[in-house]
């Protein structure tokens, strides 16, 4: 799982911490060593970068059933 959303490895996705998902996505694009307890900060960073992914994900949806209805 990668939490490096810029590193262009295209396997990104947000899954809780707590469980054994601080691997990285084994793209070597990162350059640094993980830490196994991310900082309030980084934590902070890192839900509001996925709930921007979330929104986005939402607006593509709403567009697409919008295309639907209007039968395209």
């Amino acid at each position: 799982m990668c939490h490096q959303f810029d590193c262009g490895c295209e396997r990104h996705a947000y899954a809780g911490r707590g469980h054994h998902h601080h691997e990285g996505c084994g793209c070597g694009h990162h350059g640094h060593p993980l830490r196994h307890f991310p900082t309030k900060e980084e934590l902070i960073n890192e839900m509001e970068d996925y709930l921007k992914q979330l929104q986005a994900e939402v607006k593509g949806v709403e567009e697409r059933l919008a295309e639907m209805k209007k039968g395209g």
